[in-house]
């Protein structure tokens, strides 16, 4: 299992699923793509850094990197819940709602048991694609700001731009999120032995992992890093600006890669050799020419199921909320919705009062949900 797949489940929305899958994460390591801990979020962040890292199933050179720098743990933890946020939001009115638990596991893992053997799921679909990409970038954007704001003994500020730029009307100063140490950070904690980069699952997990650090890292690049200003001057006239540059908000970054899942290429491997590394190609068509995926391309190798009925790798979309205007027929699968009306408080006529707060009434409303039968 690739060190990737262990930043693929996360603490997060733990009442949607009952029983200990509540308490999955679609973890950032290499033992295991879901594991399962007796603890809720409250009670991890509780924990010391070095307990943190034991809980996850970590590869040795992961553990070592997580234990040394107290910061670390925290933000592993946080890319996870900024992950795991991003793939339901990004997922919330599809099929495949990015939901936590058991068919997660499924989804991610590489191999499966038959008697003594072992043999290759058929499971890389784009929504895993879509994970692995999610997961990497996740934590390389919580490094960037773990960096800034001081959490990370190893790193500081982003020191990366020169004396020219110094000579322009407003100067570098603050503290800018680093984007080169995040990238430095991910790539080595999520690389894989020279083994696994032999196997065509790998290779594709190992291309998606790197389209999320790169999704941050250089979005491409410029256009996702913002520089953000404080102006300086008499009565604020703004006659000097310092500035620093800022990651864009996580919802950008999430917003490209779910552009980047919807135009995936689906690619096989043309590897002849024994023990030669797996080279990705698409799948030519007629007298076309094959060719390899572009570094910012989302790449799979399966083609997903419906996730209609529940199976192996979706609980399926029975009993979920839709749109009657605007997904119900895709979500329900053409088995129609039910309607059911609601009384919903909501806070309202709300008013700024002096000082500080908020007074809202509490208004009822009536309200139509529609669920897939």
């Amino acid at each position: 299992m690739s060190p990737a797949s262990c930043l693929l489940g996360v603490l997060l929305l733990w009442d949607l699923i009952p029983g200990p899958d509540a308490l999955s994460y679609f973890g950032l390591t290499g033992r295991e793509p879901l594991m399962v801990l007796p603890l809720g979020v409250d009670d991890i962040n509780a924990l010391p850094p070095v307990k943190i890292c034991e809980s996850f199933k970590l590869k040795r050179k992961q553990r070592r990197m997580c234990k040394r720098d107290a910061g670390v743990a925290e933000t592993l933890v946080e890319a996870m819940h900024m992950s795991a946020r991003e793939c339901q939001h990004q997922f919330h009115n599809e099929r495949w709602n990015c939901t936590l638990g058991k068919t997660r596991l499924n989804m991610l893992k590489r191999d499966v048991a038959e008697g003594r053997k072992r043999s290759r799921e058929r499971n890389r679909f784009k929504e895993t694609a879509f994970l692995y990409a999610i997961s990497s970038s996740g934590l390389t954007h919580a490094l960037g700001r773990a960096c800034s704001s001081g959490k990370l003994e190893r790193c500081t500020c982003d020191e990366s731009f020169n004396d020219i730029d110094n000579r322009e009307t407003w100067l570098w100063g603050g503290c800018g999120d680093n984007l080169k140490y995040s990238r430095k950070f991910a790539r080595q904690f999520l690389s894989m032995n020279k083994a696994e980069e032999q196997d065509l699952r790998a290779a594709v997990d190992r291309h998606n992992t790197n389209l999320g650090i790169r999704s941050v890292t250089y979005q491409v690049v410029r256009s996702r890093v913002k520089t953000t200003c404080k102006c300086h001057g008499v009565s604020g006239s703004c006659s000097v600006q310092t500035c620093w540059r800022q990651l864009a908000p996580f919802h950008e970054i999430g917003d490209v890669l779910k552009n980047k899942y919807e135009k995936a290429m689906k690619v096989v491997s043309m590897t002849n050799g024994a023990g030669e590394r797996a080279q990705l190609m698409n799948e030519p068509v007629g007298n076309e020419a094959p060719k390899g995926p572009k570094n910012n391309d989302m790449v799979f190798v399966d083609d997903s199921p419906s996730y209609c009925k529940k199976g192996k790798y979706s609980y399926g979309t029975r009993g979920r909320i839709c749109d009657k205007e605007k997904n119900c027929d895709s979500i329900c699968c053409g088995r129609g919705h039910n309607t059911q009306s609601l009384v919903i408080k909501r806070p309202c006529q709300c008013q700024v009062k002096w000082c500080c707060y908020v007074e809202c009434k509490e208004c009822n409303t009536r309200e139509n949900i529609y669920m897939c039968k």
